[in-house]
């Protein structure tokens, strides 16, 4: 027999996404309302086949399959629209399957929105019991754990008050105290805790592995932040387009995650998920050596300049553009940011196009994979231009940065920094 306390067979998830399709670009008439309610009537007695096109199924998930064991701590990740929330909600019973099945052993607590479990209405104090009885605890049992809940969330002083008054950052430290306090088997998290502040993300990140280690609980755990679930989750499981597309340890699969799906630098002008008023906008981004020569490779400690080819859409002169470049690595942490406005040298942009330099003298980056994101924006932030995540995906090499002719940097961190030694009597 399977040990597992989650199993997950054949599972999918259909919503039915509703398109207008009048013409009109607007809301529609009142004839037109009138018209698609009788529509909507005829459908019960229609075939499939005959429905009209407004309508598009969209399957949120599609066929998957896994298994998690108690004790597990695992990570869903994928991006946005990769269908996380959907199994998640399946899994705390919010909503059900269109096909497949589910099994859980044990009693699940879920953290995943604001306010999950909570009643507005009702004072902290009144939602700590409510959410234990909920999870099938009784009085005494609730009580043991309250302090310990008050203590954890921080929000003693607001006790007694109705929690619809509570901040967003005051919901989730409380709601989250009592989901992982009231002793679940299995705990559900979302990106909920990116709600709080850093130093409560870390003190929830060590609870669950409280929880999962010395209490054998199961924790599934979803997040953007690939930093948390690297640190927490010794196993993830990756979704694409509702789709399972790697299971493993999660130092293997976090790299599947940034991989850029069709986003590289060949097609910069095709991408759509660019944000901005478009006055400005980026063609092409790319890394250069001291000959202005487009280079594929960068080694730590090269004199390289980054060009952004630009086009203006206005047709004027513009004066006062700022730039911001940001480098990441594959889990998504910022390494170091490169901004005109702290260096007070702003860019102008010609009516015809032209390009945009950065230097960078000595490299300090160490060997790996990493993200470039840009920001192009007119005066101040507000005016963005043209905002890309993950802009170009480029990777550094090992180089002779101190000039010793000695290329390692293994454990020598993300930045390197030129210095020197001496010892005194």
């Amino acid at each position: 027999m399977s040990d597992a306390v989650i199993k997950v067979e054949n599972l999918s998830k259909k919503y039915v996404i509703a398109h207008q399709t009048n013409g009109s670009g607007g809301r529609g008439t009142l004839r037109d309302a009138i018209t698609d309610g009788f529509k909507s009537v005829s459908k019960r007695f229609t075939k499939k086949s005959d429905i009209d096109p407004g309508h598009e199924d969209f399957w949120a998930l599609n066929d998957i399959s896994f298994e998690i064991k108690q004790g597990d701590r695992v990570g869903i990740i994928g991006r946005n629209g990769a269908g996380k929330s959907t199994l998640l909600k399946i899994l705390s019973r919010i909503t059900e399957p269109t096909h497949g099945r589910i099994t859980i052993e044990g009693r699940v607590a879920s953290l995943l929105e604001v306010g999950t479990g909570f009643h507005a209405e009702l004072t902290g104090r009144e939602n700590i019991f409510l959410n234990g009885a909920i999870l099938g605890m009784s009085r005494q049992e609730i009580k043991r754990k309250f302090d310990e809940i008050v203590d954890f969330s921080e929000v003693e002083k607001f006790l007694d008050t109705p929690v619809k008054r509570y901040s967003s950052g005051m919901y989730v430290r409380l709601a989250f105290a009592v989901a992982a306090h009231l002793e679940p088997e299995i705990l559900i998290v979302d990106e909920v805790l990116a709600v709080g502040d850093i130093e409560f993300q870390d003190k929830c990140l060590g609870k669950m592995q409280e929880i999962s280690q010395k209490h054998q609980r199961t924790v599934i755990f979803v997040s953007h932040n690939m930093a948390a679930i690297n640190a927490l989750c010794s196993r993830s499981i990756l979704l694409r387009n509702g789709q399972l597309v790697a299971d493993g340890k999660t130092g293997e699969i976090i790299p599947l995650y940034a991989q850029p799906i069709g986003k590289n630098n060949s097609d910069l002008m095709q991408r759509a998920d660019r944000k901005g008023n478009k006055m400005v906008i980026a063609t092409n981004v790319s890394f250069c050596n001291a000959s202005n020569l487009a280079i594929n490779n960068i080694h730590c400690g090269d004199d390289i300049t980054i060009r952004i080819d630009y086009k203006n859409n206005t047709g004027d002169y513009i004066s006062n553009i700022h730039i911001g470049i940001g480098f990441y690595d594959l889990y998504g942490r910022l390494m170091t940011m490169l901004q005109t406005e702290p260096l007070n040298s702003s860019l102008n942009a010609e009516k015809n196009g032209g390009a945009f330099l950065c230097h960078i003298p000595k490299f300090r980056l160490v060997p790996g994979k990493y993200w470039l994101n840009y920001d192009i924006y007119h005066y101040r932030y507000e005016d963005m231009c043209d905002s890309l995540q993950q802009a170009l995906e480029f990777e550094v090499y090992e180089g002779d940065f101190f000039g010793t002719g000695k290329l390692t940097w293994y454990g020598m961190g993300g930045v390197l920094f030129e210095h020197g030694w001496k010892s005194e009597n």
